[in-house]
C-alpha cells in the first residue's frame, strides 16, 4: 500500500519539477505565480495492470534516477536539492480538490509547453526520464490523473486577445477610411452643388440674352422686307436692262453686216431685196434671247463636232526629270522657322479654303467657299482678276505647269479650268456624283486629276476633254489628290484611314498605305520627291518613305485636326494648318516643333514662297496671313 501510494507522488513530483524549471526559466515567473495562484492538482490511486497473476513487490522510490551523461556528483547532489525544496513548496501550497478532468494529455502538455517557452535541454531531461519510467512500467498515462487547465485557459484567453486586438485595429482602420470617404464625397457634393447652381445662373443669362437677340432680330424684319423688296425690283430692271441691251447689241450686229456687206459692193437685186426684209422680220420675230441661243447651239454643234475629231492625249513614257532637285542642291542655306505675322489680307466674305503659288511670278491665287477664286499681287495683297462661275463653294485649285491656267473644284461636283489671261472658263469637266474635293495636274499639262466624296477619283484628258480613268478603291470620301512630280503616279488620301499609290495609266492601285487611326485630310510629296507627308482628322503628322512605301515617324500635334500639310522649297520644314487656328512647322532636320499663333479661328491651308522667306496661311475668317 506505501508502494501505490507512492506513485502518484512521483508522477506529481515529475510534473511540478518540470514545471517548476519551465516557470524559473520563463521572464515573468514570479508575477504569473502571484496572478493565477496556487496549482490544484488531482490526487489519484495508480494501479498497475498486469497480464497475469503473478503479485510483484513493489520497491519504494526513495532513490532519482540520474540520468545517462549527468553522473557528476556535485550536479546530483544540487538536483537533489532543489528537488526536495520543491517538494517542500507543494506541499506548503498545494490544495489538491476534486476538478473536471481535461482532456489534454499530460505528456503532451508539457512538451508543447517547453517547446514554447524554447526549454529544449529540460524537454530532452524530461522526455529521457519519462520514457525511461514508463520502459521500467512505473507510471501509464490514463493513471497518472490531469493537467491543471490554468495554463490552457490563459493560452487561450491570450490568443482571443491578441485576436481582439487585431480586429480592432481593422475596425479602426476601417472607421477612419470610412470617415475620409464621407469627407471627400461632401466635398464632391458641395462642389457639384456649386457647379450646378453656376450652371443655372449661365442658362438664365443666356435665356435673357436669347429673349434680346430675338427682341433685336424682330426690329430688323421689316427692313429686311423692304429690301427683299427692293432686290426685286432691282432684279426686274435689271432683266429689262438685259433684253434691251440684247436688242441694241443685235441692231448693232445687223448694221455692222449690212455695212460690210455695202463696203464689198454687193448688189441686191429686186427679189432679193424682198427676200432680205422677210428675213429680218423673222429675225424681229425671234428675239435677241431667241437669237443667242440659237447661235449657241450653232456654237455647240460645231465644238462637239471638233471635239468628236480630237483625238486623245498619250502619257509621257519617259520618266521627266524633276526641276526640284536643281532647287534643293542650291539651297544650302539653313531651314528657316522663325516666323511672324507680317500682314493680313482680307480676301472673301466666307472661308478661304486653298491658296497656290505661281510657279513663276511672285502671286497667288486664294479660293473661297464664296464661289470666288483671286489673284493677289505680292507683297501689297492687291487682288489683279477675280474669277467666277462655280455655283457652290471652292474646295481646291492648281497651277498649269506654265501658269497661265488654272484648274478649280467645288462642290458643285465639276471641275472647271480657266485662261488666266482672259480670266474666263475654258472648259468643265462633269462626272462627279458628290463634291469634288481636290484636283491636281500633270507635269505635260494634258492631264487633270480630281478627287471627290463619292469615294472615286478621275483623271481628265484636257485635249479630248473627256473622263480618260476612274480610279476605285477607297470606301470613303477621298480628300486629297496628287501627282508625283515628272510622273504618271498619283497619291490620293480617303476618309477610310489609308493612302494610295496609283498608275495613272492603267488606273489600278499599285500600293496602299495604313497607319492613320483617322480619316486622312491631306496628303504631299516633298520636292525631291523621296518622302511623303500626311495629316488626319485628329492632328496627327507622318512621314512615310515614298521608295520602301513604309512609314518613317509620326508625330501628334493633336487633338486638333490638321486642315493641310505643305513643305518648303528645300524639304526641309513641314508646315501644318490646325482646326485651333495654330501653324504647325516642324523641322525635320532636328525634329523641333514651333507653333505660330496669330489665327483667331480655324486655318484651313498654308503655303510657302518659293525662296521660303514667307509663309501665307488661309481661314475660316476669309483672311490670308503673310507671315515672314
Amino acid at each position: 500500500m506505501a508502494a501505490k501510494q507512492g506513485m502518484p507522488t512521483l508522477a506529481l513530483r515529475v510534473l511540478e519539477e518540470a514545471l517548476g524549471m519551465g516557470l524559473t526559466a520563463a521572464r515573468d515567473t514570479a508575477e504569473a505565480v502571484a496572478a493565477e495562484g496556487a496549482y490544484y492538482l488531482e490526487q489519484v490511486t495508480i494501479t498497475e495492470a498486469s497480464e497475469d497473476d503473478y503479485e510483484y513487490e513493489e520497491i519504494p522510490d526513495d532513490n532519482f534516477s540520474i540520468p545517462e551523461g549527468e553522473e557528476d556528483l556535485a550536479k546530483a547532489i544540487q538536483m537533489v536539492q532543489e528537488q526536495a525544496t520543491d517538494t517542500q513548496i507543494l506541499e506548503q501550497k498545494t490544495v489538491l480538490p476534486s476538478k473536471q478532468p481535461v482532456p489534454e494529455v499530460i505528456e503532451d502538455f508539457l512538451c508543447n509547453f517547453l517547446i514554447k517557452m524554447g526549454m529544449t535541454r529540460t524537454l530532452d531531461c524530461f522526455q529521457s526520464e519519462w520514457y525511461e519510467l514508463i520502459q521500467k512500467g512505473l507510471t501509464e498515462l490514463r493513471d497518472l490523473g490531469n493537467v491543471p487547465d490554468v495554463y490552457t485557459q490563459n493560452m487561450l484567453l491570450e490568443n482571443e486577445n491578441k485576436n481582439l486586438k487585431k480586429d480592432l485595429k481593422h475596425y479602426k482602420q476601417a472607421a477612419d477610411k470610412a470617415r475620409e470617404d464621407l469627407l471627400k464625397t461632401q466635398k464632391e457634393r458641395d462642389f457639384h452643388r456649386m457647379h450646378h447652381k453656376r450652371i443655372v445662373q449661365e442658362k438664365n443669362k443666356l435665356i435673357n440674352d436669347l429673349k434680346g437677340l430675338k427682341l433685336h432680330y424682330a426690329s430688323y424684319e421689316p427692313t429686311i422686307r423692304v429690301l427683299h423688296e427692293k432686290h426685286h425690283t432691282l432684279l426686274k430692271q435689271k432683266m429689262l436692262t438685259s433684253l434691251e441691251r440684247d436688242r441694241a447689241v443685235g441692231q448693232i450686229s445687223g448694221l455692222q453686216a449690212t455695212l460690210k456687206n455695202m463696203e464689198i459692193g454687193h448688189n441686191y437685186h429686186a427679189s432679193e431685196i424682198r427676200v432680205v426684209p422677210t428675213r429680218e422680220k423673222e429675225n424681229a420675230l425671234e428675239g435677241p434671247t431667241q437669237k443667242g441661243l440659237r447661235e449657241a447651239r450653232e456654237k455647240n454643234k460645231s465644238n462637239t463636232k471638233i471635239k468628236d475629231n480630237t483625238k486623245d492625249s498619250e502619257f509621257p513614257t519617259d520618266m521627266q526629270p524633276n526641276p526640284n532637285l536643281c532647287l534643293y542642291k542650291e539651297n544650302i542655306c539653313p531651314a528657316k522657322v522663325d516666323y511672324k505675322l507680317n500682314n493680313i489680307f482680307r480676301l472673301h466674305e466666307l472661308p478661304v479654303s486653298c491658296i497656290v503659288m505661281h510657279p513663276c511670278k511672285d502671286i497667288l491665287i486664294s479660293c473661297g467657299e464664296d464661289r470666288l477664286w483671286k489673284v493677289v499681287g505680292l507683297p501689297k495683297g492687291n487682288v489683279l482678276l477675280t474669277g467666277f462661275g462655280h455655283t457652290d463653294w471652292l474646295s481646291d485649285c492648281c497651277f498649269h505647269p506654265s501658269g497661265n491656267k488654272l484648274a478649280t473644284s467645288s462642290g458643285d461636283t465639276t471641275v472647271k479650268l480657266w485662261d488666266l489671261s482672259k480670266g474666263n472658263c475654258i472648259l468643265t469637266f462633269e462626272g462627279h456624283n458628290h463634291a469634288v474635293w481636290s484636283c491636281t495636274w500633270h507635269s505635260c499639262g494634258d492631264f487633270v486629276a480630281s478627287s471627290s466624296l463619292d469615294t472615286t477619283s478621275k483623271i481628265w484628258d484636257v485635249n479630248s476633254e473627256r473622263c480618260r480613268c476612274t480610279l476605285y478603291g477607297h470606301v470613303d470620301s477621298v480628300n486629297s489628290i496628287e501627282f508625283f512630280p515628272g510622273s504618271n503616279t498619283l497619291l490620293t488620301g480617303s476618309a477610310d484611314k489609308t493612302l494610295s499609290v496609283w498608275d495613272a495609266r492603267t488606273g489600278n492601285c499599285e500600293q496602299s498605305l495604313y497607319g492613320h487611326m483617322h480619316s486622312v485630310n491631306d496628303a504631299t510629296f516633298t520636292p525631291r520627291g523621296h518622302m511623303i507627308a500626311s495629316c488626319d482628322a485628329c492632328g496627327v503628322i507622318k512621314l512615310w518613305d515614298f521608295r520602301k512605301l513604309l512609314p518613317i515617324v509620326s508625330i501628334d500635334v493633336g487633338p486638333s485636326p490638321g486642315n493641310e500639310v505643305n513643305f518648303d522649297s528645300s524639304g526641309r520644314v513641314l508646315a501644318q494648318a490646325s482646326g485651333n487656328g495654330v501653324i504647325h512647322l516642324l523641322d525635320l532636320k532636328s525634329g523641333q516643333i514651333h507653333k505660330l499663333m496669330g489665327h483667331e479661328s480655324e486655318a484651313h491651308t498654308v503655303v510657302f514662297s518659293h525662296d521660303g522667306e514667307y509663309l501665307f496661311s488661309g481661314g475660316s475668317d476669309g483672311t490670308v496671313r503673310t507671315w515672314s
